[in-house]
This record gives structure tokens, sequence and C-alpha cells, in this order.
């Protein structure tokens, strides 16, 4: 006699352990993105070929000296910086080892010494980053991060207005330490899922405005949150680093204040447009369908036990750092000293006896070194871009052949500018190419008409975070659409609103808010 196979287990809405990422199917993808990576290579190589062997034109005489066209370098400056961002927009090959190619590259064809390519492997943005990520797996780690989400949340009872606000407090929260976007969601989709399943929204053919709204507002809170802080991500700190080397360096302090309360206000802005009008919550949405929903919540609290000794040294460090960054102005102790101290504390072993301080092993340390590897190509890009100016002559020349002069309007040029930053994001998922390619344009725009580079430029940081129109715009909108929340047309309509919005107030702030922090961005 056969055994009876055990019916399969029935698929809890409300077990957040059903919400982890790995749990989640994956997208394929589709058929333009296919045809991108069939081809990305074989042009990145062409266009690279066309310019390193002068196949344009001639370019100039020959020096009687060296033998070598005195246009040389900049036509292989031009070529290897096109063909890397072939690569990495078309994603024919890992944006790591496109990275590494460039940096062989570089070498090889005489734009940088190798001790000076292989030197921007310790640029101090990098060592911020290191110690960032070790700091943020304190936190993960511990439990710390999970115990605050969840806390912050429950405090709110059942009101939704305050989870939405809860989440932006979350959001804002861990941007401070933790500049991976995915990470973030890693650590609140499982809490939002299950508040928008409380709330009748188990995706599919039972969506509603709570669930659409819970999804895609904190889409919205994740990769805003990350524009409020140097540390929020990757490429800004390579646009901080951009920037300092065009001698308007940004401290930690600067950019919070610039940019911090312009991220509360697009939070808040997006909020009230998606509950009341974009993705309006009906009356009969706001009452929980499903039993249990905020007690399955309070059990995931309870699980977490009392604080933890190990909880309260990770908050400890947590709070010295964000303190001693957020005035460094004051002290003077650069951010990524304190980021390095910071990491030291957190690894802190026992020591002669003591008491160990340290919360985390070296191996419990979750930094994605393929995204170094990728940090360290684009620094090396912007280094050779940086000392061959092709990017200052091409805008120059660009400028002339569009009849753009100094008596052309800052406003007009500022949000001009502003709008293909926020649009590129609708073709590109990589927000440091994306970096990589505007930073340089608008540091040169600057330079051009003798503008204040800090106050034509940070403000326009905050367009680099902006990835969340389209569900390819960035991997936290990837694994938001996998849900199965709200439709592609709901998701545009709303991302692009957000984008449009924020592109136009970017204007105003930049006009009379950042004046009155000291800032010198007026642009009329």
């Amino acid at each position: 006699m056969s055994a009876v196979p055990s019916a399969k287990p029935a698929f809890d809405v409300l077990d957040m352990r059903n919400y982890a990422l790995e749990k989640l199917p994956e997208l394929p993808a589709g058929i333009w993105a296919k045809r991108l990576k069939l081809v990305g290579l074989p042009i990145a190589i062409l266009v690279f070929l066309y310019f390193h062997l002068q196949w344009c034109g001639p370019i100039g005489m020959y020096d009687a000296q060296t033998k070598i066209k005195p246009a040389t370098l900049l036509y292989s400056a031009t070529g290897l910086f096109l063909a890397s961002l072939i690569l990495w927009i078309t994603e024919a090959l890992p944006n790591y080892l496109t990275s590494l190619i460039v940096i062989v590259a570089t070498v090889l064809v005489g734009l940088m010494k190798y001790q000076d390519a292989f030197a921007q492997l310790g640029q101090p943005v990098m060592i911020l980053n290191i110690a960032s990520f070790i700091m943020a797996s304190a936190l993960v780690v511990t439990g710390l991060a999970k115990r605050l989400s969840l806390f912050l949340v429950l405090k709110t009872g059942l009101s939704l207005d305050k989870m939405f606000w809860a989440f932006i407090v979350i959001n804002m929260i861990l941007g401070a330490f933790i500049s991976a976007t995915s990470a973030k969601t890693a650590l609140t989709l499982p809490i939002f899922m299950v508040i928008a399943a409380s709330f009748g929204a188990t995706g599919g053919d039972k969506r509603n405005g709570v669930g659409r709204n819970m999804v895609l507002q904190n889409l919205l809170y994740n990769n805003v949150s990350a524009s409020a802080f140097l540390t929020g991500s990757a490429a800004n700190l390579l646009a901080a680093q951009q920037l300092e080397k065009a001698g308007a360096a940004v401290p930690y302090a600067s950019w919070m204040m610039a940019l911090l309360p312009l991220a509360l206000i697009q939070c808040a802005i997006g909020w009230f447009s998606g509950t009341r009008w974009l993705l309006p919550i009906k009356p009969e949405d706001k009452t929980p369908k499903l039993e249990g929903g905020i007690q399955r919540l309070k059990d995931e609290y309870a699980k977490l036990g009392r604080i933890s000794n190990a909880e309260i040294r990770a908050g400890i460090v947590f709070l010295v750092v964000l303190a001693l960054w957020a005035t460094d102005t004051i002290h003077g102790i650069r951010a990524e000293v304190v980021a390095v101290a910071g990491a030291c504390a957190v690894l802190l072993p026992s020591v002669m006896g003591l008491p160990r301080f340290g919360v985390v092993k070296w191996d419990d340390a979750d930094i994605p070194w393929h995204m170094m590897m990728f940090s360290w190509g684009a620094y090396v890009l912007g280094a050779f871009v940086d000392s061959t100016n092709i990017v200052g002559l091409t805008m120059d020349s660009l400028f002339k052949t569009w009849g753009i002069t100094a008596a052309t309007p800052k406003v007009l040029v500022f949000f001009v500018m502003a709008l293909i930053f926020g649009l590129t994001t609708l073709v590109s998922e990589s927000k440091t190419a994306r970096t990589v390619i505007m930073f340089p344009i608008l540091i040169a725009t600057a330079k051009s008409f003798g503008w204040d580079i800090l106050g034509f430029c940070l403000p326009m940081a905050f367009m680099i975070n902006q990835v969340y129109v389209l569900y390819y715009n960035s991997k936290p909108a990837n694994i938001s659409y996998l849900t199965n929340q709200y439709s592609m047309w709901e998701s545009f309509k709303f991302g692009i609103v957000q984008l449009l919005v924020i592109t136009v107030l970017l204007v105003f702030w930049a006009q009379y808010a950042m004046p009155l922090m000291g800032f010198k961005s007026q642009l009329w």
C-alpha cells in the first residue's frame, strides 16, 4: 500500500519568513535587455578602437621629439570613457569585471601609471564605504535594525498614516548607515508586506490601495533616504570624491544639512500624493481584513526578547559615529577616520580578559566586494577624465554649438541638467554609472560659467538616487515589483509624478533654501 503524499502546507500571508528575498521569484530579463547585453561588448570595442586608432580623421602633426600626435591620449581617453559607459549601461559584462578591464586598459594605453591607477583603490571614499558596511552589519547581526523597525511600526497601532510615517523614519535612520538600498529592502519588506496582508492586500487579484502604497511608498522612502546622507549610497561617495577633486569638498554635515530636509519633504509629498490622489486608499480598505496581522508583528517583536548587551553596544557606536559625522565641521575629524574608528569598535574582541565590546566578527561583515571593485574602476575612470578634461572640452564645444553663453539664465541650465539627470534613471539601473557620466558634466558646466561648484552641483546629487519609476531602474524597484502588489502603469504613474515634482522643487530649494545654509546656489 503506497503512502499518501502529505498535503503541501498552505501559504501563510502573515508569516514574515515568506517575504525573504530568496523566496521571491526571479524576474527574467526582457527582450531589449537581452539584445543590449548581446551587442554591448562588440559596440564598446568598436567605439574604443575608433577613437584609439584615430579613425576620426587627422588630429595634428607629430611631435618631433616624442613621435606622438598631441591629441592621441585625449582621443584614447574619450574612447575608453565611452566604451566603459556602454559596457556598464548595457551590462554586457558584470559591472565589476568592466571596472577591472578599465583599470588594465588605462595603464596599457598610457593614460595613467599603474601606481596611480592602483592607488585609487585606497581612495578615502572607498575606506568610508567599507567601514560603513562593517557598521551596518553590526546593526543587522545584532538584530537592532529589526527591533527598531518593529518597535516604530507597532507604536503606530492601526493608523495607516502613522505607519507610513514610521517607515519614513525607519528608512531615514537606516539610510545614515546602510548604503545598500537592497539591504534596507531586505530588512523592511517582510514588515510592510505583513501589514499589507493584514489589510487584505495579498497581491494579484487581491490588490488594493494599502498594498500599492505600502510597497511603492517604501520604495520611494528607501531611495530618497539614500540621498539624505553622504554615506547613503556608493554613488553619493563617488560624487563627493569628484567634487573634492574639483576643489569643492563637501563635509558629511554639510551634505546632511542641505539634503536631509529636502528628503523629508519629498517623502511627505509622496505619502500625501500617493495615498490621496495617485493610488487612493478606499475607506473600506482602511479596516484590517485578516485577524492577527498586528499580533504577528507583536509576536515577531517578542521573539527578539529583551534588548541584548550586543544591541546596546551597537547602538552606542551608531549614535557616537552619527554624532561625530554630523559635527565634522566643528571638530574637523574626517568622516572616513570616524567610520574606521566605528568599525574598529564593533569588531573589537576581548582584550586582556576585559569583556568584549565588539559585536561582530570579520566573517559577519557583509561587504559587497564586487561593488567595491566596481567603484574602483569608476574612480580610475574619473581620475583620467579629470586629468585629460575631455568632458570639459566637450561641454565647451557643445555650449558654443547650442549658443549657450554666460547670458543664458542659470536657472534654465540648472533645470535642464536636473531634468536630464532625473530622466536618465529610466534607462540605466546603475546609479554609479549615471554619476560617472553626469557629475563631470555638471562640474565642467559650473566651471565654464564661473559658478560656485558646490552650490550648483550639491543639489544635483539629490537626483542620484531617484530610481523608483520602473521595475528595472534599481534592485529595490525590481524586488518591489516581484511582490505583485501593483501594475507597471501604477508604478510609472506614481514614480514619474514624484520625479517631475522633485525636479521642479529642486530649483526652488537651490534658490531659496540652500543659501540660508551658506551655499552659493542662487539661480536667478
